[in-house]
C-alpha cells in the first residue's frame, strides 16, 4: 500500500490520542480500534471507518497485513505512521500495527426490533467504563436484544469499554433516554415486564417470572437504582447475600440475573 507518511501532529493523530484520552469534544459514538482482534470486529461488523492508521513495521502476523489491505479501503482516509509515532498513539502494547477510528452504529429505540420473549439489560447510572463493557460482553453472551442506558455516566465509545466488552460494544445494540420517564414509557410500550435489582424488599431472583419481553434494571456501583425507577412501581428482584458484603459487583449482579433469564426462556 502507497500510504501517505503521517506523524503526531497530523489532525488524525491528536483526533486518536483525543478518544484514547477520553477527551470532550470527540466525534458522536466514535471510537479507536487497536489490533487485530478490534479491527478484525470492525471489518465483520461493517462499522463505518474514518480513518485508518498503519504501521508495517510493527506488524505481527501475515494476517496483519491482509486486514491493513482491507482496512485502508474501507476508511475515509488511510495513512502510515513509524513505529515511534505508533508507539505514542497506541493504548495497549503490541497493537499489530494496526488503528482504526470507527464509529458505532447509531441504534434508536424505535429501530430494535423486539421479539415476544425479548431479553433486555437497563444500565441507570453506571460510572466504571469496565463496568459497563463486561455488561456488553455478558449481553452478548447470553443473547439478549439490547442495552438501554439511563442516567448515563460514561461513554459507550470509552476505550475501556471497548476493551472490556471484547468489541461487542459494536454488536450488541444500544441507545440511552436522557430522561428515566421516556425509558419507562418506551419499556410499558413495548409490554416490557420490568425487575429492578435490589437486595432490599425484594423477592428472590430464582422465583421471578421471566417469561415474555423481560426487562433487568440494574443500578451505580456507589448509589444503586435511581428513585425515578420506583416510584414506578416497579418490582424488585435480589440476589441472597450469605455473607457479611451487602451487594455484589454490578456486572457480577448483572451476569447473574441475565442467565437466570436465559436459563428460564431457554428452559435450561
Amino acid at each position: 500500500m502507497d500510504l501517505q507518511q503521517i506523524g503526531l501532529r497530523h489532525p488524525v493523530a491528536d483526533l486518536i490520542r483525543d478518544i484514547q484520552n477520553n477527551r470532550t469534544g470527540i466525534p458522536r459514538r466514535t471510537f479507536v480500534a487497536e489490533g487485530l482482534y478490534e479491527n478484525n470486529m470492525v471489518l465483520e461488523t461493517g462499522v463505518d471507518v474514518d480513518a485508518f492508521v498503519w504501521c508495517p513495521e510493527a506488524a505481527y502476523s501475515d494476517e496483519a497485513g491482509i486486514r491493513a489491505a482491507q482496512l485502508a479501503g474501507r476508511a475515509r482516509r488511510a495513512y502510515q505512521v513509524s513505529a515511534k509515532t505508533l508507539e505514542r498513539l497506541a493504548e495497549r502494547p503490541n497493537p499489530d500495527g494496526l488503528i482504526s477510528i470507527a464509529q458505532l452504529p447509531d441504534w434508536q429505540p424505535d429501530s430494535v426490533q423486539l421479539g415476544t420473549d425479548a431479553l433486555l439489560l437497563v444500565a441507570d447510572a453506571v460510572e466504571i467504563p469496565g463496568n459497563l463493557g463486561t455488561l456488553i460482553r455478558t449481553l452478548d453472551a447470553c443473547a439478549a436484544d439490547c442495552l438501554v442506558l439511563t442516567n448515563k455516566r460514561t461513554r459507550l465509545t470509552h476505550p475501556k469499554v471497548l476493551r472490556s466488552s471484547q468489541g461487542m460494544s459494536m454488536k450488541v445494540p444500544s441507545f440511552e433516554f436522557g430522561e428515566v420517564s421516556d425509558a419507562i414509557g418506551w419499556l410499558r410500550r413495548n409490554n416490557c415486564t420490568v425487575y429492578l435489582a435490589d437486595t432490599d424488599e425484594s423477592v428472590n431472583y430464582r422465583q421471578a417470572s421471566y417469561l415474555g419481553r423481560t426487562a433487568l434494571v440494574i443500578g451505580s456501583e456507589r448509589y444503586g437504582v435511581s428513585p425515578a425507577w420506583y416510584e414506578a412501581g416497579f418490582q424488585r428482584i435480589g440476589i441472597p447475600m450469605l455473607g457479611a458484603a451487602d451487594s455484589l459487583n454490578v456486572s457480577v449482579s448483572a451476569s447473574v440475573l441475565l442467565y437466570e433469564a436465559r436459563a428460564r426462556k431457554n428452559g435450561w
